[in-house]
């Protein structure tokens, strides 16, 4: 029974979108996925897509698929550049991974305008400011 499927919250996994230390233009920022937790994960598989309405049509990005055999514990590392223009459409990244023998996955959604420098907050291991979802 569904009710006998054990619910595990996602908890010290978090995707953070950075800007470049040395874009003069400011065009291109990183995404990134951090470990906060002590222990490594395994077997992470993450989904990018952006999606919304722009300049009064709707639009689609390529889904990206991205996969790291094992992400250390209290580390991060870099996914993707994303195009500061792809900011007024809605970016989301599904990850999933392993860790203690059972399978965690977690949608984590930038909603359009949120990556801003207005949201900026100080990026834990990365030592950067930017926008982060836990």
């Amino acid at each position: 029974m569904k009710k006998d499927i054990p619910q595990h919250k996602v908890e010290d996994v978090a995707i953070a979108v950075v800007p470049r230390e040395n874009d003069l233009d400011d065009e291109l920022w990183d995404s990134y996925i951090i470990n906060l937790r002590e222990n490594p994960i395994q077997g992470v598989l993450i989904n990018s897509k952006g999606y919304g309405e722009l300049n009064g049509e709707q639009i689609k990005t390529t889904v990206l698929r991205h996969f790291f055999e094992e992400i250390s514990g209290n580390t991060y590392l870099q996914i993707e550049p994303i195009q500061t223009k792809l900011f007024d459409i809605t970016n989301e990244y599904w990850v999933s991974f392993k860790y203690q023998d059972y399978m965690y996955d977690k949608k984590y959604v930038f909603v359009k305008g949120s990556l801003s420098k207005i949201n900026f907050t100080e990026i834990p291991l990365i030592g950067r400011k930017g926008i982060m979802i836990k």
